[in-house]
């Protein structure tokens, strides 16, 4: 199957250039229904599942011939269903030579029949596979598929396979399609009418500027503005037709739909760069309104009224039809300027204003502030810097916050997957509350590997229950835990939600009863929240 063989290619390697290959030669030489499947995965649209991974358990103990608990122990072992099916098995009695899409028919096909008629078809399959096979069909099966490449690797291999624009591809790629309503030809070869008209440019990206502004040189040469925390995008007027894509180069067009006035009211044959930022009552709102927006299909009305958004402009790369990258940021924020105080569309764009100063002290005392703004600190841009693409050192920083922090004490930890499987990785802390510990954030990244397999011993001597794959721990352990921002939640017993939280330290010198409080907590959401 050619489709087992492009995963077990992109499991083997850490690097980009041989993934790109690995997915070129796929779209070369497989069937073009496979090639259209392989797409529709890569971009999470899957099959959805028809068979309940309980009823995966007990096939294949029974096919394996263990018993039910040793199944589940090295379920937990391995951290991974369809790895364990797939190693469990015993060997294929017989190949079958199968494509990727004849198994999606087989898993499709399987929705409303008997349990009986579902055991009978999967162990069938299963006998005539291999373990690469096993584990592909598995997660097939699961609806759990991750095959470690990007959409962007992917459409940058469509690109160089069909000689087309990496833009022109992503532009393809948008919207509700299914490959029961098209085919590879249509989607992806076929000359589309918008490809042109769409087409964005790369995104400039600024470095992270770890040491202050002291050796950027003279003040007077910088300009300083705000970072908001939305979603960076490129708004596309051209022809008539509007056009928003997002950094990671997916058109969102259809997740924005209050923004589309700006068509009319912004002159054909400008690209703006901006910041999709939740927006509401004249002030900012948190990432926490804007992700409830994030991933949903539909945006109903009662979305759009909770959490609206505006455009935060901070550059204009196309004007009149001309591309004007090339001059300098001093004269293209002019015409953003002008653009931007247009009554016509000051309630869905906005500019992002010039942070004034004339000392780089008196910026450290600006960003210090940067939460009260809802902003993420600071971005530094060279007055006569051109736009270019990527991320080009010395003309744009951007100079975030110094992120917030707790100490919290380890209640549960759970093993990770891949080659952490074995080691415990991924912790839910808790603070005080009174003479209670609350759960308020889980967290798996920011330790060395020393740590965790320090951690592993420790957690293996002091595990009070088990719950699955997961253990509860004598309430012991102390981190420093960092976070980004911080918002109330219902969603959550501690009644917070924290962004992006991640391990700073383990803080061997503090006991458990040292650590913070739920009420230390409430404290920073009153003032950052």
């Amino acid at each position: 199957m050619h489709f087992a063989t492009l995963f077990k290619q992109l499991d083997q390697t850490t690097k980009t250039t041989v993934k790109v290959e690995a997915l070129v030669d796929f779209f070369k030489k497989a069937p073009d229904r496979d090639k259209l499947w392989a797409i529709a995965i890569l971009s999470h649209r899957r099959p959805k599942r028809t068979v309940k991974t309980s009823e995966l358990r007990a096939w294949a103990a029974e096919t394996a011939g263990v018993p039910a608990w040793l199944f589940e122990e090295s379920y937990h072992v391995v951290g991974d269903l369809a790895e364990t099916i797939a190693l469990l098995l015993p060997p294929p009695k017989e190949k079958l030579e199968t494509r990727l899409s004849d198994l999606i028919d087989i898993i499709k096909n399987l929705k409303g029949a008997e349990e009986e008629e579902k055991k009978e078809t999967i162990i069938e399959i299963w006998s005539k596979m291999d373990a690469i096979e096993r584990f592909v069909f598995n997660k097939l099966i699961t609806g759990g598929f991750r095959m470690g490449v990007s959409q962007k690797l992917m459409m940058k291999a469509l690109a160089k396979t069909t000689s087309q624009e990496e833009s022109q591809i992503a532009h393809r790629l948008m919207g509700n399609w299914s490959p029961d309503e098209t085919t590879f030809q249509k989607l992806i070869v076929e000359d589309h009418p918008l490809d042109d008209v769409s087409k964005p440019y790369p995104f400039y990206l600024a470095h992270p500027l770890e040491d202050g502004p002291d050796d950027l040189g003279a003040e007077s040469e910088w300009v300083a503005e705000r970072k908001w925390d939305g979603i960076r995008g490129q708004l596309i007027i051209r022809k008539n037709e509007w056009f928003l894509w997002s950094r990671g180069e997916e058109l969102v067009t259809d997740k924005f739909p209050e923004l589309e006035p700006l068509c009319d009211a912004i002159p054909n044959g400008t690209v703006l760069d901006a910041e999709i930022l939740p927006f509401k009552n004249g002030i900012p709102l948190t990432f926490n309104d804007l992700q409830t927006r994030i991933g949903r299909k539909n945006v109903t009305k009662k979305i759009l009224e909770a959490a609206p958004v505006v455009l935060m402009a901070y550059d204009v790369l196309e004007w009149e039809g001309k591309d004007i990258r090339d001059q300098p940021l001093e004269k293209r924020r002019v015409i953003l300027e002008k653009l931007t105080s247009n009554p016509l569309t000051s309630d869905l764009l906005k500019l992002s204003e010039k942070v004034f100063f004339s000392k780089w002290e008196e910026l450290k005392e600006v960003r210090e502030k940067s939460r009260e703004f809802h902003s993420e600190g600071l971005m530094l841009k060279r007055k006569d810097s051109p736009y270019l693409a990527g991320r080009k050192r010395g003309d744009w920083w951007k100079w975030k916050v110094d992120p917030l922090t707790v100490d919290a004490v380890m209640l549960y930890a759970q093993s990770g997957h891949g080659r952490r499987a074995n080691l415990y990785t991924d912790f839910t802390f808790a603070v005080w509350d009174g003479d209670n510990l609350v759960p308020f954030a889980k967290a798996y990244s920011g330790l060395t590997d020393k740590e965790f397999n320090e951690i592993t011993r420790w957690v293996r001597k002091h595990t009070k229950e088990r719950f699955g794959p997961v253990r509860s721990v004598d309430p012991e352990l102390v981190f420093e835990i960092a976070f980004e921002g911080i918002n109330e939640s219902s969603r959550h017993k501690s009644g917070i939600a924290l962004r992006f939280p991640r391990m700073l330290r383990w803080r061997r010198d503090k006991p458990a009863s040292e650590a913070n409080t739920l009420q230390d907590l409430h404290q920073m959401l009153e003032q950052y929240g």
